[in-house]
């Protein structure tokens, strides 16, 4: 048995102690020692356990980086068949591009940036835990004092490891106990040999066994979040926006059962978040992606964003990582594809047997890829166009941008001068974009708007799509129930027409109809269970859009390659520089950075395939 180790981890105490070394610092000796025990109190240890949140958005450290963000864009929705990676051109984020053709390899430095950012987080949640016990047996702090802060630290421990498990699989898990060793002289034992000292750890095997076939640590994580609900509090402590919560911890939970395929399991847990009644759809679906939303009755767990504060450039707390997404004021990535964009089109009432206003399912007998929604591609700025005047889903138009319709406040968008380079097709992303009227909650550097949206992680509409996902899944699940979860997450855009997009004159933007599947008859997908899965997976597909979902789902459905293959055929003859692009089967999961395993001297191994 190989224990695969994480060799590279940045202890925080060295952190904390300097904010800069240099080759002079290094080679004078030491004038004296820092100890655990500054830290060890309440304040200490809040200031540990903030810096182990500052990483969930994925930015570390230095600006280059902000495209590992906490959102995933890059590996949910480009890596997936909903965006192209943008920028100016193929040789600006050739790494991404490459992970767009799915032809990356273990020297991409966006991997490597995104391993070093997870793996940073999970050191200083285990740093927290660390130094929480030295509190403890200080008594400078209560037990249930030191159950809070470890309870958060859990959580942002699993969810650290859970990412790099979405990413690679086959990962190292590290605890307390692991990083206690890391720190320990002589206590690290690798490979077949037993430690010189049991007791240190008693047969305790502290990361996960990659050897063999390869093993997802899910038991560790899930150990993380069981341990973190029945914890944490309802609410965040001390009334803190944006500390983990116990419906936060049940709520990730569940998607970790369900990336399992334990239906059962998850339905349980999604169930007690809905009966709880902490939680409600916002009735404007768009404020979910705009700072007037951040922490609001819709979301569950959020990334925390804020600009013009003390923070250098005012910026560098902000959503940097979604910053660079679209224009205006963006650095022009994170194309929708036109794949995507078909996907919003509703049916008239003509198209097979559906009613006015549903999406195109094959169980309708429908292909939504096949007739493509009009668009202004390879036109200039200056040549006329006029918008597609078909039935389309409202919540399209608060997700991407498109030529003749309003870019939220910032006027009509004019096309082609808000594309960086065509070759990555005329649209733009609109969510996790700030309103020009709301400029206390953006900031500009280097040319981008970054703003002080914060991204939701999990939020209700989510919570209520994956219900309905197991109630379709589950031999004794209810197909009844699993409508009217969908219907619920419809209704809230069918039945808020004031809330769709509008010209300054107030008129409706587009020809936006959305109806609600109805209760039997030709139009009810959810008489069957397979039409009840296609009306799930498809509404997980419009209302999750661009939020960094997408190949997850592909991939837990075991549907990635042959929807991409479909994918690839038809969009690669619009971008061609995707042509002869093909996913391959291990493109499955990503391979861990060669860094690490150099670093490790062998003990980590590649994933298969790479």
């Amino acid at each position: 048995m190989k224990f695969y180790i994480k060799l590279i981890i940045i202890l925080d105490i060295l952190v904390f102690a300097f904010s800069s070394c240099t080759d002079e610092f290094l080679e004078k000796k030491p004038q004296g020692t820092m100890t655990e025990d500054i830290l060890a109190d309440e304040s200490g240890i809040e200031r540990l356990l903030i810096s182990a949140y500052g990483d969930l958005d994925g930015f570390f450290g230095v600006l280059w980086k902000l495209k590992n963000t906490g959102s995933n864009w890059i590996y949910g929705d480009v890596y997936a068949d909903n965006s192209h990676t943008g920028g100016y051109g193929l040789t600006d984020q050739p790494d991404i591009i490459t992970l767009e053709r799915y032809e990356h390899d273990g020297d991409e430095e966006v991997i490597e940036a995104k391993w070093k950012a997870l793996y940073d987080g999970v050191a200083k949640s285990n740093h927290v835990i660390r130094v929480t016990n030295i509190a403890l047996e200080n008594k400078t702090i209560t037990e249930k004092e030191a159950e809070q802060f470890i309870a958060e630290a859990r959580f942002l421990r699993g969810y650290y490891h859970l990412e790099a498990i979405k990413t690679w699989d086959f990962v190292p898990y590290v605890d307390e106990i692991a990083f206690e060793l890391l720190l320990s002289e002589n206590k690290l034992q690798v490979g077949n040999q037993p430690p010189d000292k049991p007791e240190d750890n008693a047969g305790y095997t502290p990361w996960a066994d990659l050897g063999g076939e390869g093993i997802i640590p899910w038991e560790k994580v899930e150990e993380d979040f069981s341990f973190a609900m029945e914890n944490l509090p309802e609410t965040p402590r001390n009334g803190a926006l944006g500390r983990a919560t116990k419906y936060a911890a049940i709520g990730i939970l569940a998607k970790i059962k369900l990336f399992q395929g334990d239906f059962s399991k998850t339905l349980s847990l999604i169930n007690e978040i809905i009966q709880s009644g902490q939680y409600s759809l916002l009735e404007n679906y768009h404020e979910n992606f705009r700072t007037i939303g951040d922490n609001k009755s819709e979301a569950i767990f959020q990334i925390q964003a804020s600009v013009n504060d003390i923070a250098e450039g005012w910026v560098e707390n902000g959503n940097l990582g979604d910053a660079g997404s679209g224009f205006p004021f963006g650095w022009g990535f994170n194309h929708p594809t036109q794949n995507l964009v078909n996907a919003f089109k509703t049916t008239d009432g003509t198209e097979g047997s559906a009613i006015p206003g549903l999406p195109f399912l094959p169980s309708f007998g429908l292909n939504f890829n096949e007739i493509d929604l009009i668009n202004d591609d390879g036109l200039s700025a200056s040549d006329p166009f006029t918008p597609d005047t078909r039935p389309l889903d409202p919540r399209l138009d608060w997700t991407i941008g498109r030529r003749g319709i309003p870019y939220l406040d910032w006027g009509i968008h004019p096309g082609r001068d808000w594309i960086r380079d065509p070759i990555f097709g005329p649209y733009s992303p609109i969510k996790h974009r700030e309103h020009q009227d709301d400029e206390s909650n953006y900031a500009f550097m280097w040319g981008i708007q970054a703003t002080a949206n914060n991204y939701s992680v999990l939020r209700y509409a989510d919570v209520l799509l994956m219900a309905a996902e197991c109630e379709v899944e589950l031999s004794e699940g209810d197909l009844n129930r699993a409508r009217d979860l969908v219907n619920q997450v419809r209704n809230r855009m069918a039945d808020h027409p004031e809330y769709w997009v509008k010209s300054e004159e107030g008129e409706l933007a587009a020809n936006y109809l959305i109806s609600l599947y109805p209760n039997g008859g030709s139009s009810d997908p959810f008489l069957t269970k397979e039409g009840a899965r296609e009306a799930v997976r498809f509404e997980r597909r419009l209302e999750m859009a661009l939020e960094g979902h997408r190949f997850w789902d592909l991939k837990r459905w075991g549907i990635a390659k042959t929807t991409l293959d479909t994918y690839l055929e038809k969009e690669s003859i619009k971008r061609t520089y995707l042509q002869g692009a093909i996913f391959k089967d291990h493109n499955i999961r990503h391979p861990i950075p060669n860094t690490e395993i150099d670093i490790s001297q062998g003990m980590i191994s590649q994933n298969p395939g790479y």
